[in-house]
């Protein structure tokens, strides 16, 4: 999946980026890039690997040391979003960045 000169524009412009001609085109090759990865690590063939909790597991013996699921902290959703520009029911309303 490579990226478009527009594409690059088009994320910018939603991420409230601006962009210089140059900067554009570096995000055009590292963006491009990055997903030139994702391409090659998702044609790895993968079936019959058990997926590691940790990479340590892969070398040795690891116990996982878990905690108790418990409260440790008061519900201070009211207070957090006393500062939001807009709330409702408990949740934060932001602008329609997607299409």
């Amino acid at each position: 999946m490579a990226l478009t000169p527009q594409d690059v524009e088009r994320i910018a412009h939603l991420a409230r980026l601006e962009l210089s001609v140059g900067e554009r085109e570096s995000m055009l090759g590292q963006l491009n890039g990055f997903f030139r990865i994702v391409d090659a690590m998702s044609a790895v063939d993968t079936r019959g690997v058990e997926p590691l909790y940790t990479p340590l597991s892969a070398v040795q013996s690891v116990t996982l040391r878990l905690r108790d699921d418990a409260v440790t902290e008061a519900d201070d959703r009211e207070r957090n979003q006393r500062s939001a520009p807009a709330a409702e029911g408990g949740l934060f309303l932001v602008p329609r960045v997607i299409e």
